[in-house]
């Protein structure tokens, strides 16, 4: 078996890239009659190291399939992808500790309190209990939960769980954070307030971060960075949004990228 670590790669070396991802395709061979269907088609994309940049795109155009690669969950069928120097693989721990995901689910296991859930990470690092204890307090206290350390997940709501998920990341202090559709299953007012949340400390810590999400008024008012996707997530429209605090102009993007997705024929929420 090949490591991947040790595989020279065709990416020209970019110090002030994060992320790195060239000429990248992904297929998948379908299960009822092994037709390859085309997920990613051909994606080139430069992250830069501290950038926020936002992913947005319809339903099955490729977004969750690029987490993955980046994560390591999944290989590219061809083309590259490089993660702080590094092509990532899930098969080995080369990435630990720079780079973290958030899921659209909790993921909390039912049997651990709010503090262990959190530690967990930090437990499978190795890290010492006094010091897996010590981080877990700070991001639960960070995120509002002080008091709720011996709580359950099934006491606690939706939110409460979902700044317990987030609080588990941020205890790892990764460089690179990847999140899919992170407060989608959240009522609006929980997941702005989570949302400005989740930003605050991901600058504070000088994180890159990539997220995916199919709300433009997210996208606008925290990114830094808005990558509109098409089919076989093909760029439709990369735009820097640093800068805009102005309404009219928010107001003026949206309508931009609503029209772009309109001539490609997929809709997208606002």
């Amino acid at each position: 078996m090949n490591d991947s670590r040790s595989e020279t790669s065709t990416i020209s070396t970019d110090d002030c890239a994060a992320i790195q991802v060239c000429r990248l395709k992904k297929t998948f061979a379908r299960r009822s009659d092994g037709q390859t269907i085309v997920s990613i088609e051909c994606l080139d994309l430069i992250v830069p190291s501290g950038e926020v940049l936002f992913i947005v795109g319809p339903t099955g155009c490729g977004k969750s399939t690029l987490l993955s690669l980046l994560s390591g969950l999944e290989s590219p069928t061809s083309g590259e992808v490089i993660i702080a120097g590094q092509k990532p693989d899930i098969r080995h721990d080369h990435l630990n500790g720079i780079l973290g995901i958030i899921f659209q689910q909790d993921r909390l296991l039912p049997w651990r309190t709010a503090l262990q859930n959190v530690a967990i990470g930090l437990e499978i690092a190795g890290v010492t209990k006094a010091r897996r204890v010590e981080l877990a307090q700070k991001w639960l206290y960070k995120l509002g939960l002080k008091g709720f350390e011996n709580s359950y997940p099934r006491e606690l709501s939706g939110g409460m769980r979902q700044r317990v998920a987030m609080a588990r990341t941020f205890a790892l202090e990764p460089k690179i954070l990847l999140g899919d559709e992170v407060f989608s299953q959240l009522d609006k007012i929980t997941s702005q307030k989570l949302g400005a949340d989740f930003h605050l400390f991901a600058r504070e810590q000088k994180m890159t971060v990539i997220l995916v999400t199919h709300q433009l008024e997210e996208a606008i008012q925290f990114g830094d960075r808005v990558v509109v996707m098409g089919n076989y997530a093909k760029v439709l429209l990369d735009v820097s949004i640093q800068g805009f605090k102005n309404k009219n102009e928010a107001n003026a993007l949206c309508e931009q990228i609503e029209n772009v997705m309109r001539q490609e024929d997929t809709p997208v929420s606002r």
